[in-house]
């Protein structure tokens, strides 16, 4: 994580140093707010990802005298293939339609959100992947 922190250090670093060329030179208010922006979440991702290497101990990445075999083991828990997703999108797409065409249309749009928000989060409680 020492790594990952420092590079986007250097980002941020390098945005923070190009944004006053960037506004003396354009004058521009939105790229001159964006590299602000840039450089801000450059320093607060730095900062959470300094804080996590604190926390966590040695990764074999991180060890100039590991071997392959010292990253072996579970990675992860990786969900199965899933439709909920594609049911809060349709969903959601129906609420935002419903802002520009009639409130009802909104209304039905969030209770169907609701729902699949609810499906999506509850996936692995029932059915085939139930823990």
């Amino acid at each position: 994580m020492k790594t990952e922190a420092l590079v986007i250090v250097a980002v941020a670093v390098f945005a923070t140093v190009v944004t006053p060329i960037y506004w003396l030179m354009s004058n521009d208010w939105t790229g001159t707010s964006a590299l602000v922006m840039t450089a801000l979440l450059g320093f607060l991702l730095a900062f959470f990802l300094g804080v996590l290497a604190k926390q966590i101990p040695t990764r074999p990445e991180d060890d100039k005298e590991a071997d392959i075999s010292d990253g072996a083991g579970e990675l992860g828990f990786f969900p199965p293939f899933s439709w909920w997703p594609l049911a809060v999108a349709a969903a959601f797409a129906v609420m935002a339609l419903g802002v520009a065409i009639s409130m009802w249309l909104a209304a039905v749009g969030a209770l169907i959100t609701m729902m699949a928000i609810v499906g999506y989060v509850f996936e692995y409680y029932r059915g085939l992947h139930a823990h």
